[in-house]
């Protein structure tokens, strides 16, 4: 099995699984054989062995937050006190158990993460700031940008 951050050799049957995927996980196994041009038996094992290679983590719905009340997208900087591995680690484990948190990125240089956060209103991004933010000693400094328009959101990735 690869190294999980090594790239993974792809041939291209195993990109047009991966093209066709990306637009629709939600394919049986038989649409997508037939899509990809290839027999269903070998389709499903190639299947199989992206997602044990990890090249597929996880298949989801993708749900249009506005719809569903969240019309609050928050783009924050975070810049902790302490940089120390097992601080940052602290952090990026409470940001994982955090629901309105959709991304945690340890960037450089500048602050210490850069996150995005959806929520339903500016009440919702008060209690945030608080239960992520403000509650935390190691926190020394938070910035947040507020999207007034998403003009592109995509999950797909380039297959070269």
């Amino acid at each position: 099995m690869a190294h999980a951050d090594s790239p993974t050799d792809l041939d291209e049957l195993d990109r047009r699984i991966l093209a066709q995927l990306q637009d629709d996980a939600s394919l049986s196994n038989q649409e997508l054989a037939e899509r990809v041009h290839t027999s269903p038996p070998t389709c499903l094992r190639r299947v199989r062995r992206l997602t044990e290679l990890g090249v597929i983590e996880k298949q989801v719905a993708i749900l249009d937050p506005v719809k569903l009340g969240s019309t609050l997208t928050a783009l924050v900087e975070v810049t902790l006190d302490v940089q120390a591995a097992e601080r940052i680690e602290e952090f990026e484990a409470r940001m994982q158990a955090e629901p309105a948190v959709l991304q945690c990125y340890r960037v450089s240089p500048g602050p210490d993460f850069l996150l995005i956060a959806q929520v339903k209103d500016m009440p919702a991004y008060h209690a945030l700031v608080h239960r992520a933010f403000t509650a935390q000693a190691n926190v020394r400094n938070v910035r947040t940008f507020f999207s007034v328009h998403r003009a592109k959101f995509e999950t797909r990735l380039a297959i070269d």
